[in-house]
């Protein structure tokens, strides 16, 4: 099949087998197929170009996919003034106001995102586009991008918004199986494998993707159709073969493209005003998700920030987006960390105020704090007083809820286990008083070493670093490993922060704050210590 013979541009669309058990609503029984795509393709998106600016002249339709927070792909014919000619156009500002429909696979729910396309980064040796959102979109997992390429005979997916047998502009996103016939260049050739499967207008740029354990893994996007079978074309064109452009030998520039901006969130703001650094899964969870932790932020004046990580890994750009969460009072916080204290996989924030008040916040995302809850009353003398630090982590069996670490004036250290059940009413004792644990300027939880509990990374007042693996309820502090020696540059470090910025195998990065502004990110830190140093404001 020649692909210059091949309808081009937006005419291309889905038209789906059933699938699986456990769809809410089923097709419309004059539809080619029988039921609508699953909810678990939130990543799917649709695409509506308006040439006149206003939301009253839809000027064409297609498919897009999900594949980073606030990047979707698709292909680059759909942003082409002329889209039945070549498929080559312009990086920047579309030619037409676009806006997206993600996350809402029947189109008459209000649920999911409908956010503006402002930017398109397009690949010019075949019809792929890159399309940056106005916003991060939050609460779907971003369809991931397969490195492996598409097998003659593999059974792929595609999915999409277009014309069926008998409707002009469905309500729902439809899915259909295909095999692959051949594998050419830059392009995949595909043909129907399920009962009444084809690529119709209104799908072009939807996703082509593999289902390996469960999670689907982008393979190509949707680019040409012979669209037989599709309403208002001739009866007489049967062939329902179609043509992709493949993603598969191009997933690190899409990673490139999707990292490209990451790496300037944090620049332009005084990091000698920031207080606290505290990691945390605030804004996606850190069960079953793909994003790595967020970054809560306490600055003197009083405001704070939270940063949200990224999905992919890259140490010079671990955030992806900064949203200003309180305008006032942080400045009285003492001290601030983050954990799991509800068992839910989303993390929540205990502080220590400077007037002795104790309180938790259950959860944290971009859109501000849940109920404050009170830990401790204002006045008491013990936190307004001898707490000098505290860092919270996983330090007991319990797989789903932290603990939290509170260094006291006097030396000694305390355990606080499952704030969310106890508050701070299980006190034991790790450490008695007159220990090392005076002497520590700054501390973190991490998980260093591979132990079944959290390690404790300390900063010396001597400018020495050590980390203590496996601290426990019952073991307590144990075997040091020195990181840093005495009088190491680590002596300007103002500030740490333990967590998963660059990997979520396990939290074995660290951030540091430098007395000076600057900010460095220590990724994979273990036993032998910081390996590689990155300056995350270069």
């Amino acid at each position: 099949m020649s692909a210059r013979h091949l309808r081009t541009g937006w005419v291309s669309g889905v038209v789906l087998s059933a699938v699986a058990a456990g769809v809410l609503t089923a097709a419309p029984a004059h539809a080619v197929v029988g039921d609508p795509v699953k909810d678990s393709y939130g990543f799917a998106a649709k695409l509506e170009m308006f040439p006149k600016g206003d939301d009253a002249h839809v000027a064409r339709s297609c498919s897009a996919a999900l594949v980073s927070s606030q990047w979707l792909v698709s292909a680059a014919s759909c942003f082409a003034e002329a889209p039945n000619g070549s498929t080559k156009v312009a990086a920047g500002t579309p030619a037409f106001k676009t806006r997206a429909t993600i996350g809402r696979s029947d189109l008459t729910r209000e649920v999911g995102t409908v956010v503006d396309v402002i930017e398109i980064v397009p690949r010019d040796d075949r019809d792929v586009v890159m399309a940056k959102l106005a916003r991060p979109v939050t609460g779907i997992t971003p369809l991931s991008v397969g490195s492996g390429a598409p097998l003659e005979g593999e059974e792929l997916r595609t999915a999409g918004y277009g014309r069926t047998k008998d409707e002009w502009v469905p309500d729902l996103l439809h899915q259909a199986t295909f095999s692959v016939s051949a594998v050419k260049g830059a392009t995949v050739q595909i043909a129907g494998k399920s009962s009444g499967a084809a690529v119709c207008q209104g799908d072009t740029g939807g996703p082509l993707f593999r289902e390996v354990g469960g999670r689907a893994e982008l393979v190509g996007v949707n680019s040409r159709s012979w669209q037989g079978g599709c309403l208002g074309v001739d009866g007489k064109e049967t062939r329902t073969d179609a043509l992709s452009a493949r993603t598969d030998d191009v997933a690190a520039w899409v990673q490139t493209v999707v990292n490209r901006d990451n790496a300037a969130v944090l620049r332009g703001k005084d990091w000698t005003k920031a207080k606290h650094l505290v990691p945390g899964y605030f804004t996606g969870g850190s069960l079953g998700g793909s994003r790595h932790m967020d970054l809560f932020v306490a600055w003197e004046d009083g405001s704070a920030s939270l940063f949200q990580g990224a999905e992919t890994n890259n140490p010079k750009g671990p955030f992806t987006s900064e949203y200003v969460i309180g305008r006032s009072g942080w400045g009285a916080a003492k001290h601030v960390a983050a954990g799991n204290f509800t068992g839910s996989g989303s993390d929540g924030l205990v502080v220590g105020w400077q007037n002795g008040h104790v309180t938790w916040f259950p959860h944290v995302n971009q859109n501000g704090f849940s109920e404050e809850k009170e830990l401790r009353k204002e006045g008491s003398e013990t936190w307004k007083t001898y707490a000098q630090h505290i860092t919270v982590g996983r330090y007991t069996d319990n797989p789903l809820r932290d603990d939290m670490l509170v260094v006291w004036q006097d030396g000694s250290v305390s355990m606080f286990q499952d704030l969310g059940t106890n508050g701070l009413g299980s006190e034991k004792e790790l450490l008695k008083k007159g220990a090392a644990a005076q002497n520590i300027e700054q501390m973190t939880s991490g998980e260093f070493t591979g132990k079944s509990t959290a390690d404790l990374m300390v900063r010396w007042k001597d400018g020495s670093a050590s980390i203590y693996p496996g601290v426990s309820a019952t073991a307590g502090f144990h075997d040091e490993i020195k990181i840093r020696k005495q009088g190491s540059s680590w002596d300007y470090a103002r500030a740490l922060a333990g967590g998963a910025f660059t990997a979520n195998d396990r939290a074995g990065d660290v951030l540091v704050r430098w007395k000076d502004g600057n900010v460095s990110l220590y990724p994979s830190v273990d036993a032998a210590g910081t390996h590689t140093e990155v300056d995350l404001l270069k």
